[in-house]
């Protein structure tokens, strides 16, 4: 079973594309796969999403995407990231992942589409990198499902905004069928005081309302993931597809900053299609 669930995660974040779903009993647990020893999955694609956190302009941006297992290392994507996986559990019940993830943060520091907000000038990209931690239950609802909670937290260490950010999830996943998974992810975004400030406070002297941002909750959100498997075979590697749909909602004093309550709107959409392949 476990074969089935990595080759189907997997397949979530290369592949992609709806159809009728299938009875997922019909999937084998007994053969071999491409993910029974190293593998690596690399892939790109496209998303659409607000030119920046709270903006209601929409851009275009290149994705890769990384993931894999080398030796004991496990590689899962990340947004703009990776996370890297050291505890290795093999155990047939629950799971526990730890290890470290990184990411970079460009909100603001590039495609400022609004000519108010960029008025105030392109912000640095921060480096964050911290500690992750997770739990995986597999058969939930059925024998090939799993319920997985994580919990990253990063700082900057770029000196951008100096903060830190601790983004918990909690991701149903099942396969519809040898071919076809889904995944559905809540999660959302804690701030410290640094971060908030130097992304949602707005200076005296510009076109905006003088603002001072707190930390708190920045969003919560719900992504939406379908995917396939170009030969209809998520076991065996190859091309897949993925597409993926999302909606956040701005809260605290991410909402309430001029950047987003005047210029921008607290309702967050996103849209990605991406290609991969896996060996």
């Amino acid at each position: 079973m476990k074969s089935i669930v990595a080759a189907s995660g997997l397949a979530l974040l290369l592949s992609g594309a709806p159809a009728l779903a299938q009875d997922v009993e019909s999937l084998p647990t007994d053969e071999e796969t491409v993910f029974d020893d190293n593998w690596i999955s690399i892939g790109l694609g496209a998303i659409y999403s607000p030119s920046y956190n709270g903006s209601d302009d929409y851009v275009f941006s290149p994705v890769p995407i990384v993931q894999g297992q080398l030796g004991t290392v496990g590689i899962s994507p990340r947004p703009a990231g990776v996370a890297l996986d050291f505890v290795n559990d093999d155990s047939e019940g629950a799971t526990i992942s730890g290890g470290i993830s990184a990411r970079l943060n460009r909100n603001r520091a590039v495609q400022i589409e609004d000519p108010v907000v960029l008025t105030y000038g392109e912000l640095d990209t921060a480096f964050e990198v911290g500690p992750t931690i997770g739990i995986s239950f597999p058969g939930v609802l059925n024998q090939f499902d799993s319920l997985s909670v994580n919990v990253d937290a990063l700082w900057d260490v770029a000196g951008a905004h100096d903060g830190v950010i601790v983004s918990p999830s909690v991701t149903y996943f099942t396969p519809l069928s040898r071919g076809m998974a889904i995944s559905l992810s809540v999660g959302g975004d804690y701030v410290d005081d640094d971060y908030a400030d130097y992304y949602y406070s707005v200076p005296a002297g510009g076109p905006l309302a003088p603002f001072r941002a707190d930390g708190g909750w920045e969003s919560v959100g719900v992504n939406l993931l379908t995917g396939i498997d170009l030969d209809g075979d998520l076991a065996n590697g190859g091309l897949a597809l993925i597409v993926l749909g999302g909606y956040s909602r701005m809260l605290g004093d991410a909402k309430r900053t001029p950047f987003t309550s005047v210029r921008g709107d607290a309702d967050q959409w996103l849209g990605a299609l991406g290609i991969g392949y896996t060996f």
